[in-house]
């Protein structure tokens, strides 16, 4: 009687030692992180700009380009443009357009409402869900070699899934130097034209190294960058902040 108590205090202990194990491994299993699907060397451009972890943590993103205020929720990508006589925004459902008197504000808002956004937050826009990639050839400007990839999305993703973009990095310090791209937008067409932009000034913004002004480029018949186009587009007044501003500061005015 004894030996069989004996051996079922062991089986019981055995059990016991047995189940706890057991839910530790089933709880790492279901919080095992998710593995990034962009390249690993793009990865290094995303550490030289400060860091996925710390694009993917931040909450509000503001700046100015002219008289313009850019303000954008990072985690749900509604966004605002306030300028004097005129705002644009797109309240996670519409895009709409607010004007002191009919025909201030010249364009198109939904193309409009987050065209610069995308541009300045280079180049994490380009670790988005529904992306892929692929490992191109070089882009040469006087006679320095930029490492590049091709970024693609999938037929679901954006108001302009036909887009491509070349994102070109610098090879010894990985920061991004180029970024070349097909519009389409307006002709729901896919396009072989590229059009391309010169990066290299840079603003530490709360961590991130995001872009002071960026140039677009005259290109020749390779689609190599030439001389610049028109003047730079400048950034300031660049912030990264905690989110205080509740949805309905994104959304049309009522008067």
């Amino acid at each position: 009687m004894k030996k069989v108590l004996l051996l079922l205090i062991v089986v019981i202990a055995i059990s016991c030692n047995n189940e706890p194990k057991k839910k530790v491994k089933e709880s790492v299993k279901q919080f095992e992180v998710k593995k990034e699907s962009f390249p690993d060397e793009l990865g290094k451009v995303f550490e030289a700009h400060g860091g996925i972890d710390t694009w993917r943590n931040a909450e509000i993103l503001s700046f100015k380009k002219g008289e313009e205020v850019h303000i954008i929720n990072l985690q749900s990508r509604i966004n605002i443009i306030k300028a004097p006589n005129y705002a644009v925004g797109f309240d996670g459902k519409n895009v709409w357009l607010d004007e002191a008197e009919e025909g201030t504000f010249k364009g198109n808002p939904a193309f409009y409402h987050n065209l610069f956004f995308y541009f300045y937050a280079m180049p994490f826009v380009l670790s988005d869900e529904g992306i892929t990639y692929e490992k191109i050839a070089p882009l040469t400007f006087d006679g320095v070699d930029y490492p590049g990839y091709k970024m693609s999305f999938k037929s679901n993703v954006g108001s302009s899934p036909d887009d491509n973009y070349k994102l070109y990095f610098n090879a010894e310090t990985y920061q991004m130097e180029w970024l070349a791209y097909t519009a389409t937008f307006m002709s729901k067409k896919r396009s072989d034209k590229f059009n391309i932009i010169k990066y290299g000034k840079w603003n530490n913004v709360n961590g991130l190294l995001l872009p002071s002004e960026i140039t677009w480029f005259k290109v020749d018949e390779n689609g190599v960058p030439t001389e610049p186009a028109r003047p730079a587009v400048v950034f300031t007044d660049a912030a990264i902040s905690k989110n205080n501003l509740s949805d309905s500061f994104f959304e049309k005015p009522v008067k």
